[in-house]
């Protein structure tokens, strides 16, 4: 398939659907994307963020979110 051709459903495959994944409430209050989590997780193992980790993030983001 070619990019930006037409699906059945009328949505351009080069805007894809983010994957939500649903936690209990209890372990999140706001909807957060996988980036920000893995960026937390680096941070508080001592990483320090780049460029290239603030563009991974945003991919990731915009890929998965989990919410509540």
């Amino acid at each position: 398939m070619r990019r930006g051709k037409k699906t059945k459903n009328n949505q351009d495959e080069t805007q894809r659907q983010v994957h939500r994944v649903r936690l209990p409430g209890f372990l999140i209050e706001k909807e957060t994307g996988l980036g920000d989590a893995i960026k937390r997780v680096t941070y508080a193992m001592g990483i320090k963020p780049c460029g290239g980790c603030e563009k991974r993030a945003a991919a990731l983001n915009r890929f998965m979110r989990f919410t509540r």
